[in-house]
């Protein structure tokens, strides 16, 4: 029965740290909920199996073995057990001394957690929304300068075919003449193409996806006039969003375009940064027309007429209809081409007005060559331009950390505000969402751990071993040069289950030997003693299962290495501290739980008299 009660609040513990998970919302919700929901119904699952199909299997299989040094499986477990019993004896002798020295264990254990938790501050664990990976797959666009023809994109982007043809990893590229270059669906761009490259196997090549992205864009910069960026195909198989994007916008245009230009200034001094631009191109050439509107209405013309009239000649009218039987053709009426392409040709376009007589262009309006913004965006219904920017060797949200810090040493002019967008945004509001799935999970193990224990006292005792397994996991990031991601905040919130498993049973075998009539030192020796060998079982099982996953080296396996040594790490050090932690956090407590209500009735009982 005591063995069941253990495995019932483990597997509790286990539940409700994932039902926050599968309860998120937004674009985390939609990562990782279906595997919170497995996670939940298999470990529910697990638990009837250890209740019912497991005993039946012990009691037909299950037999006394004597241990023979005749055989070498038997030699090999005497070998094994001599070593975990002087392991024990060990243990034993350092939970003495940690019982009758809790303040130097409490000190110690502080100093390890927070010189853990300043490995993010101090830049050795860097932060971002997903981690950088090697698929094989990567988008390039080149751009050309505005006003170039289809065909001449058409003729330089064979050019960068041929380059990136030529590379022996090459495996397939899929070529999109005309594309736009912010990669929108539905818009195009005569200046711009898109080449979809796909390598082969990671094992089959020796240069990573970055490696030869760098090759090519060193190839194709050689060609005059063109610009070229490299993006990566992201965990949702597109490469239109860039990492680092973020939105200057204000009520004037002039000033939200000073204030992008120094944007782009610092975040072009930020190490990591790559490729940084505007999403407003270049001024594009144009053919502007400044009407006169007293000359206008003294001709007797009106900006309707002249605007409908010079839409019909420079683009084309197609409400004209053709019919060749059941078949319907539109008709376009415009100028010929050579009619509109010169300033002289356009000035002498006529206009009737209702007088009859006919008047030029040229005689109430100024036309002239000029340039202009390529698109005019808006974000809240106010101007803005973004500023776009890769990422090259460094976590996005450790760049936009550094990006904020510079940008408090400028100034921007009144009214101009930044909002952060791509990898930055979702990375703020996945790691909020996590945060309060994290605060659920403990808040829902304690109140589960109450229910069962019938105490406030030793479920509370239980939750210290969660900040000794972040000093593991930090670490274990830290040494193996992992950052912050999505995937390792939930190897961190796994943790929570997880290493709260040894102090349940710890907790559980000392608050059984008390009832036995054990004094409390002597019960959590004994709880030590006795529950040392499950508590490494279950533990380096769970750690030896992750190392495939922290070690692999298979295409996109950057995403979930970082899951895996979160874990690994976690495991470790909460498998050692909490041996030690929580059963001196248990002896305190257990003491408090006495002298406060002897303080109270002392306290009270001298008011009395």
């Amino acid at each position: 029965s005591e063995i069941g009660f253990a495995a019932l609040a483990i597997t509790l513990v286990d539940v409700v740290v994932f039902v926050p998970l599968a309860l998120s919302g937004g674009l985390i919700g939609n990562i990782i909920r279906q595997f919170a929901m497995v996670v939940v119904i298999s470990t529910l699952l697990s638990l009837f199996v250890s209740f019912t199909v497991t005993p039946l299997l012990a009691s037909r299989m299950g037999k006394l073995e004597k241990l023979s040094n005749k055989t070498v499986i038997g030699r090999f477990a005497i070998w094994f057990e001599n070593g975990f019993r002087r392991l024990t004896d060990h243990y034993l002798g350092l939970l003495r001394w940690s019982l009758n020295n809790r303040w130097k264990v409490f000190i110690g254990t502080a100093l390890l957690f927070f010189a853990s938790l300043a490995l993010v501050p101090a830049g050795f664990i860097g932060s971002e929304f997903i981690a950088q990976s090697d698929r094989g797959e990567f988008a390039v666009t080149i751009e050309l300068p505005s006003g170039t023809t289809l065909e001449k994109t058409n003729y330089v982007t064979q050019e960068v075919e041929k380059i990136i043809s030529s590379i022996p990893e090459m495996k397939k590229v899929f070529v999109n003449v005309g594309a736009s270059n912010e990669g929108l669906i539905g818009q195009s761009a005569n200046n711009s193409s898109e080449l979809n490259v796909t390598l082969t196997n990671k094992n089959d090549r020796t240069k990573s996806t970055a490696e030869i992205g760098n090759y090519i864009k060193e190839k194709v910069m050689e060609i005059p006039d063109v610009t070229v960026r490299v993006n990566p195909i992201g965990i949702f198989g597109t490469a239109n969003q860039t990492p680092i994007q973020i939105i200057v916008k204000g009520p004037n245009r002039d000033e939200v375009q000073k204030s992008a230009l120094t944007v782009m200034d610092v975040l072009n001094k930020i190490p990591g940064t790559a490729d940084v631009r505007l999403s407003s191109d270049d001024a594009k050439p144009e053919t502007r027309v400044e009407i006169d509107r007293e000359k206008l209405a003294s001709f007797g013309l009106s900006i309707a007429e002249v605007g409908a009239t010079l839409r019909i000649a420079l683009t084309g009218d197609d409400d004209s209809k053709y019919r060749d039987g059941d078949n319907e053709y539109d008709i376009r009426i415009s100028l010929d081409e050579f009619d509109r392409s010169r300033i002289s040709d356009l000035s002498r376009l006529t206009f009737m007005n209702q007088r009859g007589q006919m008047v030029e262009l040229q005689q109430f309006a100024n036309i002239f060559e000029t340039a202009g913004p390529t698109k005019l965006e808006r974000k809240d219904r106010i101007s803005s331009i973004v500023v776009f920017s890769q990422v090259n060797g460094r976590p996005s949200g450790s760049i936009g950390q550094d990006f904020q810090a510079a940008m408090v040493k400028e100034s921007l002019p009144k009214g101009v505000e930044l909002v952060y967008e791509g990898d930055l945004k979702n990375q703020a509001e996945s790691f909020g969402s996590l945060g309060l799935a994290m605060l659920a999970g403990i808040i829902f193990v304690y109140m589960i751990m109450v229910a069962l224990y019938d105490s406030y006292v030793y479920p509370f005792v239980v939750l210290f071993s969660i900040p000794v397994a972040m000093v593991g996991a930090l670490f274990t990031l830290a040494l193996t040069m992992n950052s912050l991601s999505i995937f390792t905040m939930l190897g961190v919130i796994m943790l929570i289950g997880l290493v709260a498993k040894n102090a349940i049973l710890l907790v559980d075998r000392t608050t059984y030997n008390q009832r036995e009539g054990l004094k409390t030192v002597d019960a959590l020796l004994e709880a030590g003693k006795s529950r040392i060998r499950p508590i490494f079982m279950t533990t380096l099982t769970m750690v030896f299962g992750m190392f495939p996953i922290a070690l692999s080296s298979s295409a996109g396996s950057e995403w979930k290495s970082g899951l895996a040594w979160a874990l690994v790490g976690g495991l470790t050090s909460s498998m050692f501290l909490t041996l030690i932690l929580v059963p001196v956090i248990f002896l305190y407590l257990d003491g408090l739980k006495e002298k406060i209500p002897g303080l109270f009735r002392k306290v009270f009982g001298r008011k009395g008299k």
